[in-house]
């Protein structure tokens, strides 16, 4: 059988050729997608309903401004894992000083145990939404349901699993069409940028970008390529130089896409909650759960009945995600067996981890710390990390005795630079207003 197949690679490749162009693109999707999609997790949709609820359009056109800085540093995160079969840790482990990591992972934990605290709680209150009880009773279900799925499900499974979570973000989309948008107000808007430098316009643009550009998304995806090259029997494009070509073009059209429709679902959460809160002088929204029942009187039940469950959908998304990618940061800076493609007992440190991480995120909602108050916080810290972490990552990419002769090509070399310098930028810019 193996003869028969080699005989014939000619035949192959016809057949190869012959499936449709949109089959073959689906295939290719996988970490790109799956990280996009998280992007837009319930604190991000909190953001992006505060941003459209307080300002209306006015700060719509920071979604197409920010996408091409997300989808360079989240390809050039890619990059990183495919060429040196390591994740992020594990190049700083290996080519910088032991402070640097110890430092980074130290914030990277601090923001995503807030994150996930944030996350569940949210879930549990739009549950509560839905159909009435406790929300402290959900929001551990949700934490322990997440837990057991990443720890006990086969990789392959639990790849395609995220995957198909991803389709809960559609509910986003729906919202407009139930919405009455404005459509000429609303691209004048996200075509004509406008702006106004005081702590409210600052704090919110740091918010947008906080959020979608946030480093645990870094880690996921350079971890994530590494479990795609150990699926699939590869080896590191270092090594295997001649398989760059393909990847690399795979890793570029997953992520291009997996970042617009990240980036499409954040536009239609800012339209929807602008022609829907905003036009009705509802401009203070604290949470996801609160911009769902707000939605209610304003754009009616199946505004809100999306919204709603499109909260649970992404949260089941980002919640493994947030503790996944504390876990391949850990795992890479002390050296341990990692990755979901083993089993518990193999990759024991690894899978504490994710499940300490998930029920710490829990904990945080049985206390008296405000969720929203330490999500800023999270954001802040965020903020402050990512800029030296692509800083960091920019200079691996970069340097030719660690990618060989696959260092990054100018057009993300370029784009990695200016998205460094725009996160920089709107950094200092928060702490100079406030």
């Amino acid at each position: 059988m193996h003869g028969t197949t080699d005989m014939h690679p000619v035949a192959d490749q016809e057949r190869r050729d012959e499936t449709p162009a949109h089959v073959r693109i689906v295939r290719q999707l996988g970490p790109g997608l799956v990280t996009g999609a998280a992007d837009d997790d319930p604190s991000g949709i909190a953001t992006y309903s505060q941003v459209g609820a307080q300002f209306g359009y006015a700060l719509a056109w920071t979604i197409p401004f920010s996408f091409p800085l997300l989808a360079a540093i989240q390809a050039i995160s890619a990059h990183i894992g495919s060429v040196t079969g390591r994740g992020i840790a594990h190049n700083l482990r290996r080519h910088y000083r032991p402070a640097v990591l110890r430092g980074v992972v130290l914030m990277l934990l601090v923001a995503n145990v807030i994150n996930l605290g944030a996350d569940l709680g949210a879930m549990g209150a739009a549950l509560k939404l839905l159909i009435g009880g406790p929300v402290l009773a959900y929001t551990m279900g949700f934490g322990v349901i997440c837990i057991l799925v990443e720890v006990f499900t086969s990789y392959a499974r639990y790849a395609a699993v995220l995957k198909w979570t991803t389709l809960s973000l559609f509910a986003y989309v729906a919202v407009v069409f139930a919405a009455h948008v404005p459509w000429a107000t609303a691209m004048h808007d996200i075509l004509l940028p406008r702006f106004t430098f005081d702590a409210a316009h600052v704090t919110a643009i740091v918010a947008i970008l906080g959020t979608t550009i946030s480093p645990y998304l870094f880690f996921w995806q350079a971890g994530q390529e590494v479990e795609e090259q150990h699926r699939r029997h590869h080896k590191p494009l270092c090594i295997a130089p001649r398989e760059a070509g393909p990847e690399l073009r795979r890793i570029r059209t997953d992520t291009l896409i997996g970042m617009g429709f990240s980036h499409s679902v954040a536009l239609c959460i800012i339209i929807a909650t602008a022609a829907t809160l905003h036009a009705h002088g509802i401009t203070d929204i604290v949470t996801s759960a609160q911009a769902a029942e707000a939605l209610r009187p304003v754009a009616g039940d199946l505004a809100f009945a999306l919204f709603t469950v499109g909260i649970v959908g992404t949260g089941l998304l980002a919640v493994p995600i947030l503790a996944g990618s504390a876990a391949y940061a850990v795992s890479e800076t002390f050296g341990w067996v990692e990755g979901l493609d083993r089993r518990p007992r193999e990759a024991k440190a690894f899978y504490a981890t994710i499940a300490i991480a998930t029920l710490g995120g829990v904990a945080l909602n049985f206390t008296a710390i405000d969720p929203m108050k330490a999500l800023f916080w999270a954001a802040v810290v965020n903020g402050v990390l990512a800029t030296p972490l692509m800083i960091v990552m920019m200079l691996i990419a970069t340097n030719k005795r660690i990618m060989g002769r696959l260092s990054l090509p100018l057009t993300l070399r370029v784009g990695g630079w200016v998205a460094t310098a725009v996160m920089a930028v709107v950094s200092v810019a928060l702490f100079v207003v406030h």
